[in-house]
C-alpha cells in the first residue's frame, strides 16, 4: 500500500517545500487542491516535479466538467514529461459548495456527468496521439500532428483516478474505464465497504491493478497507532492511503506546521 499526502494549502513556495519534505520523509505521492482561483495546481506540480525525483504527483481533485479537457490533457502530459513519468490525474464531477465561487459553469448533475465522461475519453484520445473527437459537449479537430507528437506522455498510460459513488451502478461503471477509484460512500465508509466495492469492480473486468483510494488522518507521534489505523484498509484491498488535513482554515501557519510535522514523521504504511 502506497501513502500520499494531500496538501491543504499554502503559498506556492510553501507547498513546494512540503513536497520536497514528503519525498525526503518516505511518502509516495503528493496531491494538491485545484481551485477556481488560487495557486495554479499544474504550475505548482510542475515545479514539484523538477524539485523531486521519486514521488507521484497529482491533483485531489480536478473538477473536469469545469475545465477544458484538451487543456487538462496538455497540463498533465507536460507534468508527466517534467517528472519522468510520475503524473496522476484525479477527476470528479466538481462539488457544488456554497464556499466555492459562482463562475457560470454547468451545475446540473446529468450535464456534469456527460461532460466528465466525454472529458475522460477526449483526454485519452489526445494522449494516444489522436487529432479528432466529436461528442455532445466537446469537439476537437486539428491538423497539427506535430503538437501531439511533442506532447506524448512518458507513461504508456497515465493513471486516471475518478470519483465513484458506491454502490450506484452508473457511477461505478465509469470507474471501469479508469485506473483508480476515489470512493464516495453513502455514509462514512468502512474497510468492509472498500472490500465490497473492489470485488464488484473486479467481477466486472476492472483495469488490472486498479487503484482503490482510502483517506483520513493518522496521528503524528505514534507510528504504531497510525499503521494500525491504515492496516484494515490495506487488508480490504485499498492500494493508496491519502493523508488529509481538510479542517479550515487550510493555509494558516498553525495548519502548515501540523502538516510539516506529519510529513516529517513519515507515512503510516510500512
Amino acid at each position: 500500500m502506497r501513502s500520499g499526502f494531500v496538501l491543504p494549502g499554502g503559498t506556492a513556495n510553501e507547498q513546494l517545500d512540503l513536497a520536497v519534505l514528503a519525498e525526503q520523509s518516505g511518502w509516495d505521492g503528493v496531491f494538491v487542491w485545484e481551485a477556481a482561483y488560487g495557486i495554479d495546481a499544474w504550475a505548482l506540480l510542475s515545479a514539484m516535479a523538477v524539485g523531486t525525483s521519486r514521488i507521484r504527483l497529482g491533483t485531489m481533485l480536478t473538477p473536469l466538467p469545469w475545465r477544458r479537457p484538451w487543456k487538462v490533457a496538455s497540463q498533465v502530459a507536460t507534468l508527466d514529461q517534467l517528472s519522468g513519468g510520475r503524473a496522476i490525474l484525479a477527476v470528479g464531477l466538481g462539488a457544488l459548495d456554497t464556499e466555492l465561487p459562482s463562475t457560470g459553469e454547468i451545475t446540473d448533475l446529468a450535464g456534469r456527468a456527460e461532460c466528465l465522461d466525454e472529458g475522460i475519453d477526449l483526454i485519452r484520445e489526445l494522449w494516444a496521439g489522436q487529432s479528432s473527437y466529436h461528442g455532445k459537449h466537446y469537439t476537437y479537430e486539428t491538423g497539427r500532428m506535430d503538437l501531439a507528437q511533442v506532447a506524448t506522455p512518458v507513461q504508456e498510460r497515465i493513471p486516471i483516478w475518478v470519483v465513484g459513488a458506491w454502490p450506484r451502478p452508473k457511477s461505478m461503471r465509469r470507474v471501469l474505464r479508469c485506473d483508480g477509484i476515489i470512493p464516495q460512500y453513502q455514509q462514512e465508509g468502512t474497510p468492509g465497504d472498500a472490500h465490497d466495492l473492489k470485488a464488484w469492480l473486479v467481477e466486472r473486468g476492472a483495469t488490472p491493478g486498479l487503484d482503490v483510494i482510502s483517506e483520513g488522518e493518522t496521528p503524528t507521534g505514534d507510528h504504531g497507532a497510525a499503521a494500525a489505523a491504515v492496516a484494515p484498509w490495506a487488508e480490504a484491498g485499498c492500494t493508496w492511503w491519502l493523508e488529509t488535513r481538510w479542517a479550515m482554515p487550510h493555509h494558516d501557519q498553525e495548519r502548515l506546521r501540523q502538516v510539516r510535522e506529519r510529513l516529517t514523521a513519515g507515512p503510516p504504511t510500512g
